[in-house]
């Protein structure tokens, strides 16, 4: 990688004294280089390899076996890891999560939001109803949500289908946010196109003043939504890549028999493990 990133950073000095009458600016201390629009683009430049990036994990004295669930509940299960990520110093956000969505036609998109509350129920998040996510859920009710805990080498997968919260809750919880928070939901048309940052900090100061000294109506296009777990996936990561990944799947009415290798977890869920 560094003979790479040498003959790289070479070339460009090469090119760079080539044109010397461009507009061509190079500083080696900041590494920063701008580039005269004479030189090769940065297709020509070689591709990054990755290839030896790589960490230990667990040894397999440390495995995550089926006796080690401390409950056959996924919920609980989920409490429990969340509570190791929450104790966790060098975890700062033990809730951020990606929640990746889809259109109806199958075009998937992802982005990282915070878990606000999970239950037996499912798992809450709060978001712009408008916004690209809020636009794929309302035609394809259906998301996955992933929490990955480096430190711990552990993730959580979830798969569910998403229903918006009631109303009320919605409001209760805006409310409860830092004033400057309730601002900053009004201001935003969630990924809507906007000028530039002026244009959203202008019309920030603005409300922020009209709000001075009364509150902060919640918008009808802002509020919270739940995800109803279908399957939660409890994986930790192992040296030799032989990860454990143990799943709970939540059985349809109707179906009584467990499928083969599967076993009878709490209610409606059976639990089995996947070969990584």
């Amino acid at each position: 990688m560094k003979r790479v990133l040498s003959f790289s950073t070479l070339r460009c000095i090469s090119n760079i004294k080539q044109n010397l009458t461009s507009r061509t600016s190079l500083s080696l201390c900041s590494r920063t280089v701008f580039f005269s629009p004479s030189l090769k683009s940065s297709s020509d430049l070689k591709a990054m390899d990755l290839s030896d990036m790589r960490k230990k994990y667990k040894g397999d004295d440390e495995c995550f076996e089926e006796n080690q669930l401390i409950s056959l509940d996924p919920i609980k299960q989920f409490g429990e890891w969340f509570e190791q990520a929450a104790k966790c110093p060098e975890i700062g956000e033990p809730n951020a999560m990606c929640i990746a969505t889809a259109t109806k036609d199958g075009r998937p998109s992802a982005r990282m939001v915070l878990l606000k509350g999970f239950s037996n129920e499912g798992f809450r998040f709060f978001s712009n109803y408008e916004s690209r996510k809020g636009k794929e859920l309302e035609s394809n009710p259906h998301a996955c949500l992933v929490f990955y805990w480096e430190p711990l080498n552990k993730q959580v997968r979830i798969e569910g289908t998403v229903e918006r919260i009631p109303y009320q809750s919605s409001c209760e919880y805006f409310h409860s946010r830092p004033k400057s928070s309730q601002v900053g939901a009004v201001v935003s048309r969630q990924s809507t196109v906007i000028p530039d940052r002026e244009y959203i900090r202008q019309r920030n100061a603005e409300l922020e003043e009209k709000y001075k000294d009364s509150e902060v109506p919640m918008p009808d296009y802002w509020g919270g939504y739940i995800v109803k777990p279908v399957l939660i996936e409890f994986w930790q990561g192992q040296t030799n890549r032989l990860h454990d990944r143990i799943v709970f799947k939540r059985i349809k009415e109707g179906e009584s028999e467990l499928d083969e290798m599967q076993h009878q977890a709490k209610g409606d869920w059976v639990y089995y493990r996947l070969a990584p």
